[in-house]
């Protein structure tokens, strides 16, 4: 193997991955929103990211300003999270469950939407072009522009779960019952909470449809796990002790993941092998903490015998 070839491959490819990575880390936020804070697992990013793009897309074709297409795909994302939440607390259905149910019907609702299954929009313009002009596709101003934004989000969410109300919803995940008791809405905190998880997934994916130049309703295909396996590197690499580092998480998370999917590639590995490596990769980090508890007590038990 050319391992000079292989570096130099990486190398050259790193710019197109951390502006990818970016913009996914918009998803993975919203992963690590329901999944960590409200401790409520949920799948609707998996149809909100989607959803996102189907509604930016559409709406750009149509003539409308990008940034404005980009807020109502925000307001979609959160509507869709809403409802997911919605369905869980009103009729006392399994998180999941209730998550696959509207990711299911929002994937027929996407194509209603674009009313085909992908639009291209290489001839519209874009956030990209209106911010960046001719430099639009270039790599490492889409990294600018996006890493600025990402910049904007952590910040919010850092402000927010610093504040009482963030303190709540915080509250809420932790112990629903001692929430209530302190004079919590569980339900409202729980509501807004994964609606605004979607919304970020939304966005993501209206901002991913105007990277790539096309929109498609399978993009989403996938993108939970991915999203799943990011937080989990992101959580290994920054660590869970602080909200600070939570927060950061996903966006660390994202970075790496790419990298490593980008280095995995370079090596050889067909593009047709990464669902499987990443859903081995997520079963192997989720099960390692079990795997270490049990060895712990194997060892205690040959100690004891001894």
């Amino acid at each position: 193997m050319d391992i000079l070839g292989t570096l130099t491959s990486f190398y050259a490819l790193i710019p197109v991955t951390i502006a990818q990575s970016l913009i996914v880390a918009f998803v993975v936020l919203g992963v690590m929103l329901p999944f960590r804070i409200l401790n409520f697992p949920d799948l609707t990013s998996e149809g909100a990211f989607p959803l996102g793009g189907c509604v930016c897309g559409t709406l750009i074709t149509m003539g409308v300003n990008p940034f404005l297409a980009c807020g109502v795909a925000l307001i979609c994302g959160f509507l869709a999270g809403c409802t997911t939440a919605f369905i869980h607390l009103r009729f006392k259905i399994n998180t999941l469950l209730a998550g696959i149910l509207v990711m299911t019907m929002l994937y027929s609702i996407n194509l209603r939407i674009m009313g085909r299954t992908n639009i291209p929009l290489f001839t519209y313009d874009t956030v990209f072009t209106i911010l960046a002009g001719s430099s639009a596709n270039v790599s490492w101003v889409k990294i600018l522009i996006v890493g600025a934004l990402i910049a904007l989000v952590v910040g919010a969410m850092l402000y927010f779960f610093m504040s009482e109300k963030g303190t709540s919803m915080r509250a809420v995940g932790a112990s629903p019952d001692m929430a209530e008791a302190q004079g919590i809405n569980v339900g409202i905190a729980t509501i807004l909470g994964v609606g605004a998880a979607s919304a970020l997934s939304a966005t993501g994916g209206s901002i991913m449809v105007q990277t790539q130049g096309f929109v498609d309703v399978n993009m989403g295909f996938g993108i939970l796990i991915n999203g799943l396996a990011a937080l989990i590197i992101g959580e290994a690499v920054t660590g869970r002790q602080s909200i600070l580092r939570q927060v950061m998480a996903p966006v660390v998370g994202s970075i790496v993941y790419y990298q490593l999917i980008s280095f995995c590639l370079t090596l050889g590995l067909a593009p047709a092998d990464l669902k499987f490596a990443t859903g081995a990769f997520v079963l192997l980090m989720l099960a390692l903490p079990n795997l270490r508890k049990s060895g712990g007590g194997t060892q205690i038990r040959e100690k004891v015998r001894e």
